[in-house]
């Protein structure tokens, strides 16, 4: 039987999102070991805000979740509603990231200010940017499911969601914890 093309073609995607977040996630560690002065510069990020969006995160990957398991019931409408919470969640996800960038530039923290600030735009930017594919996709999903048509594509969305997600897993407490 197999894996479903579109199953297979989000993991590849996944696959090689791991590959370049990886890439610069290790380069930021080896970074941070050697410069002692990225702890005073990652002492400026908004703590608070990172966590409010991590739990903002979190809480999309549940209705990523449960519009999967709407979507095998059968339940297309319901999955799509939940799509559109999910994208809710990324919505608020990056408005509270543009105020904090708001916030940041306007204090002098740019991207060119120093190596700490050009790997945090780069990672935050990067899986920003990810967030804004996934939320476009999703609404694409959102639209058929609400038809009851393509609903295996829900749960492909929710992976790739999942990753986003994981992704930041891993940025929040290397941009905002480790000072």
């Amino acid at each position: 039987m197999g894996l479903p093309t579109g199953r297979l073609a989000v993991w590849w995607v996944v696959a090689s999102e791991i590959v370049i977040f990886g890439g610069i996630l290790g380069s930021y560690v080896m970074f941070r070991l050697s410069h002692d002065s990225w702890a005073e510069q990652a002492a400026v990020t908004n703590t608070l805000a990172g966590a409010f969006n991590t739990f903002v995160l979190l809480t999309s990957s549940l209705t990523a979740v449960l519009a999967h398991q709407a979507a095998e019931r059968g339940d297309g409408p319901r999955a799509a509603r939940l799509l559109h919470f999910t994208v809710l969640g990324g919505l608020t996800f990056l408005i509270v990231k543009a105020f904090e960038w708001t916030y940041e530039i306007s204090h002098g923290y740019t991207i060119g200010s120093n190596l700490f600030w050009s790997f945090y735009y780069v990672a935050a930017g990067l899986h920003g940017l990810h967030v804004i594919v996934g939320m476009i996709i999703m609404l694409f999903v959102a639209r058929t499911a609400k038809r009851n048509e393509e609903l295996h594509r829900v749960e492909n969305i929710g992976i790739y969601w999942h990753f986003v997600d994981l992704v930041w897993i891993f940025l929040f407490p290397l941009l905002y914890i480790a000072k």
